[in-house]
């Protein structure tokens, strides 16, 4: 298979993977959100945008990992050390999942669950203006900041994240 047919069909993949994902997370999102109270719709929000940040991290943690520390690692039967090689080494698809698609969906997940729960802001509190723009703009800063915090942290802990990821995956993986 030539690189160019490799290319055309992880973009197939990769549509899927996030259609698929967005229309499940938003339907359960919309839905859920919006037959909860206030105080529990800000908490999913937060959830949602922290597992945005999260995914965030760990693509970048990949691509900037040391794939010898895992080799040594696993000649010492480290465990998760083989399952962090296997990362190491699919790191440009490891990154486009965890950042660009889980990543990106929460970003819009989060988006559309602000916009609900400034619905249910204005209507609780019988407020004559929306307040969405607030709400959307702070939502965008906690991302936005949260990633740039987090891209620091991956670049200088990412045998520790990598590692982390190896080990879990390690536990859901049949051998």
């Amino acid at each position: 298979m030539n690189k160019e047919h490799l290319q055309i069909k992880w973009f197939i993949q990769v549509f899927i993977i996030t259609f698929a994902l967005s229309m499940l997370f938003s339907y359960v999102s919309a839905n859920g959100v919006s037959n909860l109270s206030l105080i529990p719709a800000i908490f999913i929000l937060i959830l949602v945008i922290g597992i945005g940040i999260l995914f965030d991290i760990i693509g970048i943690a990949v691509t900037v990992a040391n794939e010898q520390e895992f080799h040594a690692k696993a000649t010492k039967k480290v465990k998760g050390s083989k399952a962090s090689i296997q990362l190491i080494k699919n790191a440009p698809k490891v990154a486009n999942i965890c950042a660009d698609v889980i990543g990106d969906i929460c970003g819009v997940l989060s988006g559309a669950i602000s916009a609900l729960i400034s619905m249910k802001i204005t209507e609780q509190f019988g407020l004559s203006f929306n307040i969405q723009f607030i709400l959307s703009a702070i939502v965008a800063a906690f991302t936005v900041g949260g990633k740039a915090l987090g891209k620091g942290l991956a670049n200088n802990n990412s045998t520790k994240i990598v590692h982390a990821v190896g080990i879990l995956l390690n536990k859901f993986i049949k051998k």
